[in-house]
């Protein structure tokens, strides 16, 4: 069992905060906490493939070419996001945002980068 206060801030990028609840060869697990009006720096996780539980507030993912796919969610809603797949994350509610993390994959589990997808090439999310 990990308790709240077991959470390890984790795999940081700009904007939200993760919290790693555990991880095991092929598998992370945890909770990213958004702020009202805050969006993430673009990112990637590598080589795992990710399913998002909004468990609190909302969510608008960008990705794509130039970041033009959007996808937005309130609580409730699952997500999918595949290995490779170059998005940000904002929260445009008042109530910080709580997702439920799992990634099953090898490798960095997050990979900061300077910006948008250039092509279809380099990922796109899926519903």
């Amino acid at each position: 069992m990990v308790r709240p206060t077991d959470r390890t801030e984790a795999d940081p990028t700009p904007g939200m905060i993760r919290e790693r609840a555990f991880e095991a060869e092929g598998v992370w697990a945890g909770l990213v906490r958004t702020a009202p009006g805050m969006t993430s720096g673009w990112h990637h996780h590598g080589e795992y493939e990710t399913a998002i539980y909004l468990a609190r507030g909302t969510l608008r993912m960008d990705s794509g070419p130039g970041g033009s796919e959007v996808i937005t969610a309130v609580s409730g809603d699952f997500l999918h996001v595949p290995k490779g797949a170059i998005h940000r994350e904002s929260n445009d509610s008042d109530e910080e945002s709580h997702l439920v993390v799992v990634r099953c994959g090898h490798g960095i589990p997050t990979v900061n980068v300077d910006g948008p997808a250039p092509s279809q090439e380099a990922g796109e999310l899926l519903s």
